[in-house]
């Protein structure tokens, strides 16, 4: 796995080298891991995932001063006060398009599901950005599990990146749960929702976004469907293939495109 070393967030990595970067909180982040991220690992663009109510309170964090760095704000929530992406239990079952819930399926799949029927516009967007931006993209929210883990895995599945390899990223955050759980109890924003939980309790779980994945090709026709229906056009999609799988054909095509030949 490519952890970034970093001092003042414990759940960052390298998702694909050059496009895209995970990782949870930013405001705590060094001079030191600031210039690491913009200089050594290309990011100029950060997604931000966190409501307005989180932003206010932790602050928007280090980033936002380096003036080669893009800011978006793209929270996965109605802004209705909730802190963090760990209360899942209390997420009402999402409604199928048509009748009935998927009532039976886990509460952490169900809100997966629901960022895509609450906040549709954020998830567009982020993939669109993902797909254009000219440096590296670094996707967060508090603890760099839930709603980037959804981000990054529909980017990474509309690209057309093999689930196994998907669901190995998302399950990594698994190694540093305890570290992202020590975070989130230091801080008043979190604290009162997380401290009674076990850290080992908040591990990515196995079968959770192959499950979302299987949902969304059943009721949408797939990532790339559901994409399509909600505003990415064709040529963002392309964009997004290009990025994210560079060795692919159409990658191979990019890169030839714009690789000056040897004189002679």
């Amino acid at each position: 796995m490519n952890w970034i070393a970093l001092d003042g967030a414990v759940n960052a990595r390298t998702v694909v080298r050059g496009a895209l970067v995970r990782a949870d909180n930013l405001q705590s982040l060094s001079p030191r891991d600031v210039h690491r991220l913009v200089h050594d690992h290309s990011v100029g663009v950060v997604l931000d995932l966190r409501t307005e109510m989180e932003v206010e309170r932790e602050g928007p964090g280090p980033m936002t001063a380096e003036p080669t760095v893009r800011i978006e704000h793209r929270s996965l929530y109605p802004e209705s006060g909730s802190n963090t992406d760990f209360e899942l239990d209390t997420i009402k079952p999402w409604k199928r398009p048509s009748d009935g819930e998927w009532s039976e399926e886990p509460p952490v799949v169900r809100a997966y599901l629901s960022y895509l029927s609450r906040r549709p516009d954020s998830i567009v967007s982020s993939l669109r950005t993902i797909a254009g931006a000219q440096r590296a993209v670094l996707v967060h929210c508090a603890a760099g599990k839930d709603r980037t883990g959804v981000v990054v895995a529909l980017a990474l599945d509309a690209a057309g990146v093999q689930r196994d390899a998907i669901v190995s990223d998302y399950l990594a955050t698994g190694e540093r749960i305890e570290r992202i759980w020590a975070r989130l109890v230091s801080s008043s924003t979190y604290r009162a929702e997380v401290e009674s939980h076990d850290p080992r309790t908040l591990a990515p779980a196995a079968g959770v976004m192959e499950r979302v994945l299987e949902l969304v090709d059943d009721r949408f026709g797939g990532t790339v469907a559901w994409l399509s229906a909600n505003g990415l056009d064709q040529e963002g999609l392309l964009q997004l293939r290009r990025r994210l799988r560079p060795d692919s054909p159409a990658g191979a095509r990019e890169r030839t495109k714009h690789t000056p030949t040897e004189p002679g």
